[in-house]
């Protein structure tokens, strides 16, 4: 964190990861295409947060917090419905943080 903070990150710290997240959110930005750079396997976008009506289960417009994600994958090692399962954990997992701490063992 120290070097991020400072700006004094190299390449050499930024590869070699699997799993990459880019917060878009941060400069505004609320939905794009990751583009994956090997030899990670799996990239995520996160956008703003933003408010926005929806309706719930009785049917009435309430507000709501909408985060939008968007992920790419390399399908040669991981599939599009495995991908699928992941994003649906990690969604339970930001709308109900507990659930995170249960599941640690």
């Amino acid at each position: 964190m120290e070097l991020g903070s400072s700006g004094k990150l190299g390449m050499a710290d930024l590869t070699g990861g699997t799993l990459s997240l880019s917060n878009i959110g941060a400069i505004g930005g609320t939905y794009c295409r990751p583009v994956l750079l090997p030899p990670e396997v799996m990239i995520g976008a996160l956008g703003k947060v933003q408010t926005l009506p929806r309706f719930d289960d009785d049917g009435k417009v309430i507000k709501a917090s909408i985060l939008n994600i968007s992920w790419s994958a390399d399908h040669r090692v991981i599939d599009g419905a495995t991908v699928a399962r992941f994003s649906n954990l990690w969604k339970s997992f930001i709308e109900n943080p507990h659930k995170m701490l249960v599941d640690l063992r």
